[in-house]
């Protein structure tokens, strides 16, 4: 008569089973070798991904890269129609030239009116020297005072003028100046260099304020995320050195930094594969790799790659040979 396993005995037998497989996965997801004085994790490289956005709602009349195609920070990558803003622009332009004809007007005026003040107050002077002589009556005298407050009332006036005259040409200015910031808004450039990941829209589509146009991958600004347990995450500090092996270029050793630890822990997530899952809490480190060796290689590294980061965490300890970059 065969007999079968009691249910405790088959349970317990599934349990030592489940444990050795969990123990040979991590075993093999886990960086081998790590020596004395390192930390490592397996992760992705990830890059910056940066949107291309229309800040004025417009058509779009231009727009050339395709994705794959790369662009250098700072470069004209598409055009809004700008018709109706380069004519805002020459009115703008016409309104300056006549307002500073305004002001030369004005400023005439002036001179005028102090020629006049000049004049009224010699007259009133000869005509008070004649008075006290008794050469003629006293009315004369005040009529000639009552020109000479008319004429400063006129200066005032011309002066004021000047004023109203030089604020409409700051104004003027103005105007042309916030038309050509928002005629340079109509141009769309790459805020960072990268490769075009995506092409968002295509010429002859109407984008509104914010509207996509273009995602670029920042080929220098590549990092890794992995997750540390504390023991090793509290002896790792900004700035640490580090070293990105990533299994597509296995004869390529990147250097890279430490440029985040994470100041509280955290479940680790499902997807992430870490040393030990036993530990449940981790903490998130962030490797960043140099931006020198990205601008070298910036054809090599993609985003995505599987790999592992290996950190420095003593300062003494000499890289292995196999981590080792150039002039080490």
């Amino acid at each position: 008569m065969t007999r079968f396993p009691s249910g405790k005995a088959l349970i317990l037998a599934l349990l030592v089973v489940s444990a050795a497989a969990v123990a040979v996965y991590l075993q093999r997801q886990a960086p081998a070798g790590v020596p004395p004085g390192f930390a490592a994790g397996n992760g992705r490289l990830e890059a910056t991904e940066v949107d291309v956005a229309s800040k004025l709602a417009g058509r779009l009349a231009e727009l050339a890269p395709r994705e794959g195609d790369m662009v250098e920070a700072g470069a004209v990558v598409g055009r809004l129609d700008a018709a109706e803003l380069q004519a805002q622009l020459r009115a703008a332009e016409a309104q300056v030239v006549q307002a500073r004809q305004a002001q030369l007007q004005s400023e005439a005026g002036v001179r005028k009116a102090k020629t006049e003040l000049r004049l009224a107050s010699k007259t009133l002077q000869r005509s008070q020297e004649l008075v006290d002589k008794g050469f003629i009556s006293r009315s004369k005298l005040d009529t000639d005072q009552t020109g000479l407050e008319g004429v400063q009332a006129g200066m005032a006036q011309a002066a004021g003028r000047v004023g109203e005259a030089e604020a409409a040409v700051l104004a003027a200015e103005a105007r042309v100046e916030s038309l050509r910031a928002t005629l340079a808004d109509s141009e769309l450039r790459a805020p960072v260099g990268g490769r075009v990941l995506y092409r968002l829209a295509e010429p002859g589509e109407v984008l509104a304020a914010g509207g996509k146009a273009l995602t670029l991958v920042d080929l220098g600004d590549m990092f890794m995320t992995l997750y540390l347990p504390t023991g090793l995450a509290g002896q790792v500090a900004l700035g640490s050195e580090a070293r990105i092996v990533l299994e597509g270029l296995p004869g390529q050793v990147i250097p890279a930094r430490v440029s985040f630890v994470a100041a509280k822990a955290q479940f680790t997530p499902r997807e992430v594969e870490t040393q030990s899952e036993r530990e449940k809490l981790m903490f998130r480190v962030k490797v960043r790799a140099e931006a020198a060796w990205l601008q070298a290689h910036r054809d090599l590294a993609k985003g995505g790659m599987p790999g592992v980061a290996y950190i420095r965490l003593d300062g003494t300890a000499p890289w292995p040979a196999g981590l080792r970059t150039a002039g080490e």
